[in-house]
């Protein structure tokens, strides 16, 4: 899904970045993109909610941040950050239907969640 209003996010460049930093990045910080993508497929999710979870994604996507992703640990902080304050402001739309999207995704890459 391509978003007009936030240049920077397309789904094949999420899923690109998803794909290529998944170990790294870690458990956590892939599990909150994924939510907060499942929760912008949903055509009930209104338009701002979604303007909200595409600025998100697109900062995680982005190629600059706040703190590089090749920093090891560190790197991924403030993606982190960024994707928590969208899960905040838009977690009415993130349904346990979308959780489950989410953990499914979630599980075909790490395995079994404790």
């Amino acid at each position: 899904m391509e978003n007009p209003q936030i240049p920077d996010y397309s789904d094949s460049n999420f899923w690109d970045k998803v794909k290529n930093f998944a170990l790294k990045a870690g458990g956590e910080v892939i599990e909150k993109a994924l939510q907060l993508y499942y929760a912008a497929q949903r055509p009930e999710t209104p338009k701002w909610a979604k303007t909200v979870i595409f600025g998100a994604l697109a900062y995680f996507i982005s190629p600059v941040d706040a703190i590089p992703d090749v920093i090891p640990v560190a790197g991924f902080s403030d993606d982190l950050g960024a994707l928590a304050a969208a899960i905040a402001l838009v977690a009415m739309y993130i349904t346990d239907d979308v959780k489950v999207q989410a953990r499914e995704k979630w599980l075909t890459w790490f395995g079994k969640k404790d």
